[in-house]
Formats: C-alpha cells, sequence, structure tokens
C-alpha cells in the first residue's frame, strides 16, 4: 500500500511542506488526468475503480453530470480528469507510520472525499535544483520522488517529519481512451 501511494505522488501530485511555526500547512488542489482500465463500476454510489500505470489503483466519484459513467464497463480504458489534493505538514515530535486510510474520517468535514491516505515519512534529502525529494518510510526504506513545482520545497529541511495526506474528490470528465 506504500508504494501505492508514494506511486500516486509521483506521477500525479506536488509535493510540499511548511515550517510549523513558520507558517500553516500548504495544500495544492489541482485537476489531474489518468489513463486507465476500468476494474470496478459501483453504479448505485456512481464510483469508478481504475487500475493505472503500475498496478495503481484510483477510485473516482462521477457526478450525475457525467453521461459516460453510465456506459462504463469492466474492462474498458478510459481517461480521467479528477481533483485531487495533497497537504504536507512537517510534523517534528510525530512517529513515522504507514499509510493509513484516513477516507471516514475526512467524509465526516466533506462529503466529496471519495480517497484519502495519510503518511509520516522522514526527509533525508532535498534536490532543490532536481526537484527531488528523498525520504524514508516507517518500515526503513528510501524512496525518491520528483516534485512537480520548486516553490513546493520551501521550507522543508533534511530530518523533518512530515505529515503527508492525499485526498481524491470527484471526477470532472471520463472519456474513452484512445
Amino acid at each position: 500500500m506504500f508504494r501505492t501511494f508514494f506511486a500516486a505522488l509521483v506521477v500525479t501530485l506536488p509535493l510540499q511542506a511548511a515550517v510549523v511555526f513558520a507558517q500553516a500547512p500548504n495544500a495544492v488542489t489541482r485537476e489531474s488526468t489518468t489513463r486507465a482500465t476500468v476494474e470496478k463500476v459501483e453504479k448505485s454510489i456512481r464510483l469508478v475503480t481504475l487500475r493505472g500505470d503500475g498496478n495503481t489503483m484510483l477510485s473516482v466519484y462521477a457526478d450525475p453530470s457525467i453521461k459516460a459513467f453510465d456506459a462504463l464497463k469492466v474492462g474498458d480504458v478510459v481517461t480521467v480528469h479528477y481533483l485531487e489534493s495533497v497537504v504536507v505538514q512537517v510534523r517534528r515530535d510525530a512517529k513515522l507510520a504507514d499509510v493509513v486510510d484516513s477516507t471516514n474520517e475526512a467524509k465526516k468535514t466533506n462529503s466529496n472525499v471519495i480517497h484519502q491516505l495519510r503518511a509520516v515519512v522522514t526527509i533525508e534529502e532535498i534536490d532543490s535544483q532536481g526537484l527531488t525529494v528523498t525520504y524514508r518510510t516507517s518500515d526503513g526504506r528510501k524512496m525518491m520522488h520528483v516534485v512537480q513545482d520548486k516553490k513546493l520545497l520551501q521550507g522543508l529541511h533534511v530530518g523533518d517529519r512530515i505529515e503527508v495526506t492525499l485526498t481524491r474528490e470527484r471526477a470532472l470528465s471520463i472519456t474513452p481512451a484512445r
């Protein structure tokens, strides 16, 4: 699950950080697009689960304005345009933590949340020129990911423990892939 969570960060999400006492946590909400295969369609709740590159799974809500949802079948290859956000906050005293599904907690304050994951990692290296960050997970794995915007590295320091929260909300469009 760790691999899937952080693989999604590499492909679709910017990584960002904030110093706890100097500024509030940064959050970025952005529109993302992925090409994937339909794995499951839950018509009653308008939820589609997709399998993308690297076997990463993505579930998105399709509101009634997305007419293509009604024709989706398992095995269809589609392009989905959707909303997601990442929040990274420095938490100096936090204990390293594996990825935890925090969807139910998030839905209490935002009913549009489809999926939310949270993890705590330690920053090991920051390359502001190459736009990469290397971190260590709770099980000791060292991982490196590309950051999409240099300004998102502001306030992030080697040794910081950060809590990363990935939230997926809703599909904006679903179209057959070409």
